[in-house]
């Protein structure tokens, strides 16, 4: 749990949250994991290991971390076929398994809602406090919304697809904060990514809070708040 540092300088009030969504609201579930994987694979000829998919991930995720211009679905289905070749997949069914992934990943019903997320989203609309999605994603987050029983709580929602470039490129958060109607001062970023929600947005002058749900981030900017569960974030705020 993060502790503020008592010499901190005051900022002003916070007048909009925005969140990032996949990995900090929800999760993949098994359609997204190494089996997942297998089944997509075998559907268009293609043998993977699943028990390689971790690895794969890991190896490919450079490629997610340079993105950050205008939107592109092939920076995606790039992405997806180096995880394939990753896991051992080889031949021309390759390419339509990583266009079926793509496509998949904006359907809800193949992700889980954190726990936290609900009770902690109220607490901030409660406050007072407008809340917004940034997300780099083809996803409907209209759907979204309405698939995890989230509507009536986002105030500004606002997807790479939507808006033509993807995090941490600034216009993306300069949009969110002209339709929340707050200064960058007034504002925080909530995510998972250092490269495209963290330094996306202090690059503005946004406030961010990195969201780390399996443990410690060594690697994250010692002014940056770090927290494991949602639950820590209201009192940063």
């Amino acid at each position: 749990m993060y502790v503020p540092d008592e010499l901190t300088p005051a900022r002003p009030p916070t007048r909009a949250v925005f969140f990032d969504v996949d990995f900090t609201l929800i999760r993949p579930g098994p359609a997204f994991q190494g089996t997942g994987y297998r089944d997509f694979c075998a559907r268009h000829g293609v043998v993977v290991d699943p028990e390689r998919f971790g690895a794969a991930v890991q190896a490919a995720s450079s490629m997610l971390d340079a993105a950050g211009g205008r939107y592109d679905p092939q920076v995606f289905l790039d992405y997806t076929n180096r995880i394939i070749k990753g896991m051992g997949g080889t031949g021309a069914g390759v390419d339509k398994a990583s266009k079926e992934i793509y496509d998949e990943w904006s359907a809800c019903q193949h992700f889980e809602l954190y726990e936290d997320v609900p009770d902690v989203l109220r607490a901030i609309q409660e406050a007072g406090i407008k809340i917004g999605l940034i997300s780099n994603t083809q996803r409907c987050l209209t759907s979204f919304q309405a698939h995890f029983d989230l509507e009536g709580l986002f105030d500004v929602t606002i997807s790479s697809a939507e808006h033509g470039f993807m995090k941490p490129h600034p216009s993306i958060f300069q949009v969110a904060l002209g339709r929340a109607g707050a200064s960058s001062e007034e504002a925080v970023m909530v995510g998972d990514s250092l490269a495209h929600d963290i330094e996306g947005a202090r690059r503005l002058g946004i406030r961010a809070v990195l969201v780390s749900r399996s443990g410690p981030r060594e690697d994250c900017p010692p002014d940056v708040p770090v927290i494991n569960t949602l639950r820590d974030l209201p009192g940063l705020l």
